[in-house]
């Protein structure tokens, strides 16, 4: 089968290869993919700035059909449409795996970066998991299962009740869904971006977000304000990853509120304003990836129509045609791509 594989780290380095069909292990399954969608990472592997096990098939955002199961494999069957977790690999023995924090194992292993990912036909996953589709929930939005259970991951970091006024900094994929999981609490949602953004913040305005801001033309301290009685807002979610916008959302939160840091950084050490996170007693906590609990309550909101994630899909290519997907994301063109195998 075809496939798209970083060979070598470094930029670049991403190719259309032709590889053996893989095949089942006993406790695996084999799904048909239907679609894969480029995350963040995978823009960082192609750049160089991420490291994974090249050489390695990308993906790890996917929907598809279970065309085989291994002997072990009772709880699916041909047929099944699914999605699965990204994790392929767990010691099973630390106490994250011992907690269900599969996310946190050292011993990690996951598909698309240690192992072979779903830009490809086929792609192999543990039994542990898959899940399967509820009725209202299609293949494209069901692609999208992964980034909103990353997001879902964020959210259940904060306390969250009904009237807040929460800050969300930056309209990429994992903004817009992390303020449409916030706005199913019943609180105020503020979604900032640049003049950049403005295709992104006028779909969180489609999607019903409250207020969807271009800090570069409006002061958007001066919104916050005059929404909470000039205190600041309860909860900031900093979603882009630049260390200008955790600065902000410092600035934003009122004494004793919630940061949750979601973006990932290009570099390891940052510059923050700590002096703030103690003069005014914020709580600060990182958020990383998702982990099992979080995948049935998001399958649950799209299942529901509580949640659009199929709405942030505005382009889909072919595996083959990377460099116009890639070309799309960087220039702002797009909101999310998905891809689709090639025989």
């Amino acid at each position: 089968m075809k496939a798209l594989v970083k060979k070598e780290l470094g930029f670049g380095n991403l190719e259309i290869v032709d590889v053996e069909e893989p095949s089942v292990g006993k406790d695996q399954v084999k799904i048909l993919v239907k679609y894969s969608g480029i995350c963040g990472t995978d823009i960082h592997t192609y750049e160089g700035h991420y490291k994974v096990k090249a050489p390695v098939i990308l993906g790890h955002e996917f929907s598809g059909e279970i065309v085989e199961v291994g002997k072990n494999v009772t709880e699916f069957k041909p047929g099944d449409r699914v999605t699965s977790e990204t994790t392929f690999y767990i010691c099973g023995k630390c106490i994250y795996c011992r907690s269900g924090d599969y996310n946190l194992c050292s011993s990690r292993k996951g598909l698309g970066t240690q192992q072979n990912g779903s830009f490809a036909k086929y792609v192999i996953a543990r039994k542990e998991s898959i899940h399967k589709l509820p009725e209202q929930v299609d293949y494209v939005s069901a692609a999208m299962t992964e980034p909103l259970a990353c997001a879902y991951h964020a959210v259940a970091k904060a306390i969250i009740k009904e009237g807040d006024v929460v800050v969300v900094l930056g309209p990429g994929p994992i903004g817009l869904l992390t303020a449409q999981i916030v706005k199913t609490y019943g609180a105020t949602v503020i979604i900032t971006g640049l003049s950049t953004d403005q295709l992104r913040l006028e779909k969180a305005k489609e999607l019903g977000i409250d207020y969807a801001v271009n800090i570069q033309e409006e002061d958007i301290s001066s919104i916050v304000k005059s929404l909470t009685d000039g205190y600041g807002a309860d909860v900031v979610f900093e979603c882009t990853g630049a260390i200008s916008a955790v600065n902000m959302g410092l600035d934003l939160l009122k004494k004793k509120g919630q940061f949750i840091q979601v973006g990932i950084f290009a570099k390891s050490e940052i510059s923050i304003d700590s002096e703030k996170i103690i003069q005014k007693e914020i709580m600060m906590v990182g958020s990383r990836s998702q982990k099992p609990s979080d995948w049935e309550p998001v399958l649950a909101l799209m299942n529901e129509k509580r949640v659009n994630a199929k709405a942030l899909v505005t382009h889909q290519f072919n595996i083959s045609q990377w460099d116009e997907a890639y070309k799309a994301i960087k220039s702002g063109e797009a909101i999310k791509v998905l891809l689709t195998p090639i025989d």
